[in-house]
């Protein structure tokens, strides 16, 4: 009898972590080359002149939304594309300064092909932290590279009461998870940004935090390379990276699921206009939170560019005199 209940009782955890999992398939469209279009007409024009009702489900209203109170569960969704020694100081940020006053759920899309993402995923994947869910997720390609696609699956998929989007370059370190869930209790705002980030110079590759050539480990940073963005000003608005949403909200509208050019798989990496859209769609830039140890790796090379390409060259010029 014993080994009979211990075999149900691990049946029932590996069910419960099963239906954790279950991530709703979104529709999505293929690769169109009128899609950069139909994104400019957008911006231009349909963002100006149509109202947000048309292109989302109905928001829940502020009585509707759950307000929580003690512990609760926070999703972090990132994608992650020939950026794996970014993503290592992000996992590791999770292992050195785990939450202990809210479950955390951790969610990165990728692709197979990366093979240095792949090995990252799986070093982390074995490691078991109390009050850490690991939920690494392959995507196609097409998919991975328009980033709208993995928001909207996981904001129609999660569980949890808040889902914070963000980028692999983003570290959450000392106190960050614990003073969100501090600054979380009793909310039901629809959209909150950490007030304060602190950011390094803009590095090129050969900077010795981004070396490319390493073994998959538990790192930390050193946040003397880091100082408070703009010279001490606070953002004024959430961005792609810092977008923490209520979990209702999330799972009743998606990310920009209406809008069908951002949710067109792509053959490469895509600037991320869709982050403006889903703020437009909420009808509002968020509101500021006091959240600690939020730390930002500045750095030259973009994913989205094509590696030694004239596009990645001429881009890397421009950001590297924005130093």
């Amino acid at each position: 009898m014993p080994l009979i209940k211990l075999q149900l009782d691990q049946y029932g955890i590996l069910l419960q972590l099963a239906c954790l999992f279950i991530m709703i398939i979104t529709k999505t469209f293929p690769p169109s080359r009128f899609n950069s279009f139909a994104i400019q007409a957008y911006r231009l024009v349909l963002g100006r002149i149509l109202p947000q009702s048309l292109l989302r489900d109905k928001i829940p209203t502020e009585a509707d939304r759950k307000a929580v109170e003690g512990k609760f569960d926070l999703e972090i969704v990132t994608h992650c594309w020939g950026y794996a020694n970014m993503l290592t100081y992000q996992l590791s940020s999770f292992i050195n300064y785990p939450p202990t006053k809210l479950n955390l759920t951790v969610t990165v899309f990728y692709a197979e092909e990366d093979t240095k993402t792949k090995a990252t995923l799986d070093f982390f994947g074995q490691i078991t932290m109390p009050n850490i869910t690991w939920n690494f997720y392959p995507l196609s390609k097409g998919k991975l590279f328009r980033r709208g696609i993995g928001r909207n699956m996981a904001a129609r998929s999660t569980k949890a009461d808040w889902i914070w989007f963000t980028d692999c370059d983003i570290i959450f370190h000392e106190n960050c998870l614990d003073s969100l869930a501090d600054s979380l209790q009793g909310e039901k705002g629809l959209l909150f940004f950490p007030e304060e980030e602190k950011i390094t110079e803009m590095l090129e590759d050969n900077d010795p935090l981004l070396i490319q050539d390493y073994e998959p480990q538990v790192i930390d940073i050193n946040t003397k390379n880091f100082s408070l963005y703009a010279r001490g000003k606070s953002r004024d608005k959430a961005r792609g990276p810092f977008q923490i949403v209520h979990g209702d909200v999330a799972r009743a509208i998606g990310y920009c699921e209406k809008l069908s050019m951002f949710q067109t798989e792509s053959e490469r990496w895509r600037k991320t206009y869709e982050d403006a859209a889903f703020r437009w769609l909420l009808g509002t830039d968020g509101k500021p939170k006091q959240i600690d140890g939020v730390f930002h790796i500045h750095h030259v090379t973009k994913g989205r560019y094509a590696e030694n390409s004239k596009l990645s060259t001429a881009r890397s010029k421009i950001r590297l005199s924005q130093k």
